[in-house]
């Protein structure tokens, strides 16, 4: 191969992460997303002159930053499947896709859903509010779902009391810390940054304001994560999202690829589909941005067509794997929860909706096997039959169909879920065993 080789594009595509926004609704975190977007010009005036007015006439001057996400995620809500705002941004090194998940809700969901692993995420802390209870719920969060590493944006440091204050974000900073560890997080994989986005100080350029620090922007702070190390040796684990029926090419899934690769020519099984057997067939193409590829591999949202494998074959929830290594049916598991937002207290015998990849099974409460203290992960002893707000705990659990799970010890991209209840994230966990299902059984 010569100079002008096939393979010279494909040596100099920038590397790809995944980066989430989180942080309570009031702390800054869609302008933030909107202002990093813009000074780095990732976004032309015309569009930001037009999300102006749009901000203006709703009475909501001086929010357009926080428009330039929402406006994306209209377009997404008149397009396809993903509820999420995504949006391409390239740094010097890296191409992101920025997930700003909008609400807290949807940052749960998304999360699980598989919509959007992210690699990364920023935390934005708002200065003058400092951690409250959401704040604690995504560190959590963000570590149960397997994030790797975090940039805290100390964020509106610019507000009337902070005044671009050290002491103040000194101390935002502390108690942060003191909330990762408990979560989990180490040390050494979150780091911190003052900014203020509403003016832009710190987003892109240094601010004479904050002249006590000399640390990163945010633009120089993103372009820090580390690249993640992509699951390619895993067996191959596509959940299904979606499932099209187009004219001259048939059944087409959708769905991200999260472990392993797939190849053109594979033997791949889905599981459980309509009957609980898992059906096998051979990927005859796979389709991604539009264009035909030969392979996919984790973090590729593909469409795929599969000989031997109808409508009625596949459906949202199912997951692929190869016919050699088919995906993990189970009877039951065994999981480590940790209880968010209870009305009242979990126990024995209670059946919600657990929200496990792009699946939505009801499992059963079996038995609680033993309740761990959240801060240090000892047992705790006295009423270990009930399950509180904050508690965390080892459970047995019963899925009520037939549901696909894996070890986190063995893939655990595919181990984790959230349990919703009447529209609420009750709890969070991971599947740490699990019993599986005979396919060949009668």
């Amino acid at each position: 191969m010569g100079e002008l080789g096939g393979n010279t594009k494909m040596a100099k595509e920038k590397e790809h992460i995944n980066l989430v926004f989180i942080g309570h609704v009031d702390h800054g975190k869609s302008t933030t997303v909107g202002r990093l977007l813009f000074d780095a010009g990732n976004i032309d005036e015309q569009t930001m002159r037009k999300l102006k007015e749009k901000a203006q006439q709703l009475g909501k001057g001086g929010f357009e930053f926080a428009f330039v996400m929402d406006n994306l995620k209209e377009e997404q809500e008149r397009g396809v499947t993903i509820d999420l705002a995504h949006k391409r941004f390239d740094t010097d090194k890296y191409y992101f896709t920025i997930i700003d998940a909008p609400g807290h809700r949807d940052f749960i969901k998304n999360m699980i859903t598989g919509a959007s692993q992210a690699d990364a995420a920023v935390l934005v802390v708002a200065a003058n509010d400092g951690v409250n209870a959401q704040t604690i719920e995504h560190l959590k969060l963000s570590k149960i779902f397997g994030v790797g590493q975090m940039l805290v944006a100390v964020n509106k440091m610019d507000i009337s009391g902070v005044d671009f204050s050290e002491a103040r974000y000194t101390a935002v900073v502390e108690d942060v810390k003191k909330h990762a560890a408990q979560a989990g997080w180490k040390a050494d994989l979150l780091r911190f940054i003052p900014i203020a986005s509403l003016p832009g100080d710190n987003i892109v350029k240094k601010s004479e304001k904050l002249s006590w620090w000399t640390g990163d922007t945010l633009l120089q702070a993103i372009d820090r994560f580390d690249v993640p190390q992509k699951p390619t040796e895993l067996p191959l684990r596509l959940p299904i999202q979606d499932v099209y029926n187009i004219t001259g090419i048939g059944v087409v899934p959708v769905g991200r690829v999260e472990t392993g690769i797939m190849k053109i020519g594979d033997k791949v099984t889905v599981v459980p589909g309509r009957e609980g057997k898992g059906i096998t067939g051979e990927c005859k193409t796979i389709e991604m941005h539009h264009e035909q590829v030969k392979q996919a591999g984790p973090g590729d949202n593909i469409g795929f067509n599969v000989r031997g494998i109808g409508k009625k074959d596949i459906a949202r929830g199912d997951v692929l794997g190869p016919a050699d290594n088919v995906p993990s049916v189970v009877t039951e598991f065994t999981a480590q929860v940790v209880i968010m937002s209870h009305p009242s207290v979990v126990t024995v015998g209670y059946t919600p909706v657990f929200h496990i990849h792009t699946a939505q099974i009801a499992c059963q409460f079996v038995e609680i096997i033993k309740k761990l203290d959240p801060a240090t992960g000892n047992e705790v002893t006295e009423n270990k039959d009930i399950l509180r707000n904050g508690d965390a705990a080892i459970v047995r659990l019963r899925p009520v169909q037939p549901l696909v799970i894996e070890k986190n010890s063995e893939i655990p991209q595919m181990s984790r879920f959230a349990i919703r209840d009447s529209g609420v994230t009750v709890a969070a966990g991971m599947c740490m065993d699990l019993v599986k299902k005979d396919l060949n059984a009668k």
